[in-house]
């Protein structure tokens, strides 16, 4: 049995323990600090056996060296297909995934996908040294997983994207609806995630690309006709980056 975490770290980055119950086997999900996880270890008694990371940006990685000093600790951070790790009893699949970087990579175990920072409760990463064709390809890819996946990005960005997903859907029920939910979720000090792949599809405007809704509001927006979804993305994307909440 699966227990998944989340450890707040920084300002809005979540660092993500997988715990193999009863063994207390643990993976550690970009850990971009170390001291957060070291307290959650000691806290629930786990027993680190390996970090995955899913990018090279600094509040992913930079945990990763001082927690080596204290658990004999496998670091993966490139894409190796599906592998499996001693004692630990899921297989993980690592999925290419540019777009935000171009060494970006998800890991699947099960029906929990780890993300990173390429798509984010009701949004998606900026693009750093790759590009938007290869985001949206990423993103196509993650939505063609079974709706019920669970999805675990690594910051709380889901208000303010949720604030700039009813711009571009004024008139869609489900993001109103999930934006009172985060709300009071935050209100409380508690995490809007993990998410489903569902709840994306219904309120993630760049996984709703191919609907006439989103097209026609981007193209208002850019004004510019645009002529396929992937273009809808790209148009979309470019215009979030200067999208003040």
């Amino acid at each position: 049995m699966l227990e998944i975490l989340p450890i707040p770290a920084y300002k809005d980055n979540y660092i993500w323990l997988i715990i193999q119950k009863p063994d207390n086997f643990a993976l550690i999900v970009d850990p971009g600090e170390a001291k957060p996880v070291l307290n959650a270890c000691k806290h629930y008694k786990l027993k680190p056996i390996a970090v995955l990371i899913t990018h090279h940006h600094w509040d992913h990685v930079n945990g990763s060296a001082e927690l080596s000093e204290h658990f004999n600790l496998s670091v993966y951070n490139k894409a190796n297909s599906l592998f499996s790790l001693g004692g630990f009893d899921f297989d993980i699949k690592m999925i290419l995934s540019p777009g935000h970087t171009q060494d970006h990579v998800l890991y699947l175990i099960g029906s929990h996908l780890f993300c990173g920072d390429t798509l984010f409760a009701a949004g998606c990463g900026r693009v750093f040294d790759s590009t938007a064709q290869a985001l949206y390809h990423s993103l196509m890819h993650i939505a063609t997983l079974p709706e019920q996946t669970k999805i675990y990005p690594a910051h709380e960005y889901t208000i303010d994207n949720l604030n700039f997903a009813s711009v571009i859907e004024p008139n869609n029920v489900d993001i109103h609806q999930r934006l009172l939910r985060a709300k009071k979720l935050r209100q409380k000090n508690l995490p809007t995630l993990p998410t489903t792949l569902l709840e994306e599809k219904l309120t993630n405007p760049f996984l709703r690309c191919h609907l006439p809704s989103v097209k026609q509001a981007v193209e208002a927006l850019t004004q510019k006709k645009l002529n396929s979804p992937e273009a809808v993305f790209i148009a979309l994307r470019e215009w979030k980056n200067h999208y003040k909440v």
